[in-house]
């Protein structure tokens, strides 16, 4: 009979301690978000760009499996393609709608007047974001970090003024669903300040 390889055993159980599956009793069911939205400083936070006082956010869109509020995360070392989930940890609600109202807030904390879809806005810079991944990834058993890859793109009076590809990854203090939602909250946080800084660069005027 062939040994089963140490690495296929090592990445199983460290699936079933993740997903919670490891206890027959009934465990709490947890919910996390990204926490208080409190202002972060001017360091750590570009200003909004005084050539664009105002700008319309749309609701980010993304994979069908981030619109639900499921916790996902990938045992990078051991099968990157299987996406796995906490079996008792949840988001407060799904990803794409928890990066919407992260990257408004941000803004808004930047000096910059946020608008939605639904607001009158002729002639107002339009922000639309797809995100392609979101997730906890594990490059070890007892290590992983928070990823998260979008693309944003500027459009106004629908011309497109320039799209750029954003990703960012944080470590997690811990190797867990805690770790990976605090992870997940600073690496959104630093694309928020990405954005910014990008937006500060484009010129929106007519041509």
């Amino acid at each position: 009979m062939t040994a089963t390889p140490l690495r296929s055993l090592t990445a199983l159980a460290a699936a079933i301690v993740l997903a919670g599956c490891a206890s027959t009793t009934a465990q709490e069911n947890l919910t996390y978000d990204f926490g208080p939205s409190a202002p972060v400083s001017q360091q750590a936070l570009p200003a909004a760009p005084t050539s664009m006082p105002a700008l319309v956010v749309m609701d980010a869109t993304g994979p069908a499996a981030l619109e639900n509020e499921r916790m996902y995360y990938r045992l990078a070392y051991a099968d990157a393609l299987q996406a796995r989930t906490y079996a008792n940890s949840r988001w407060s609600s799904n990803p794409l709608q928890m990066v919407t109202q992260r990257f408004k807030t941000r803004l808004a904390q930047s000096g910059m007047k946020v608008l939605t879809a639904t607001d009158a806005s002729v002639g107002v810079p339009i922000l639309r974001v797809e995100v392609d991944d979101f997730v906890q990834a594990f490059t070890g058993v007892n290590q992983s970090e928070g990823q998260i890859v979008l693309r944003a793109s500027l459009f106004n009076d629908h011309r497109l003024i320039d799209q750029r590809t954003f990703m960012r990854s944080t470590p997690a203090a811990a190797a867990d669903a805690p770790g990976g939602a605090h992870a997940l909250a600073s690496s959104t946080d630093a694309v928020a300040a990405d954005i910014l800084a990008w937006l500060a660069t484009l010129d929106t005027r007519k041509r």
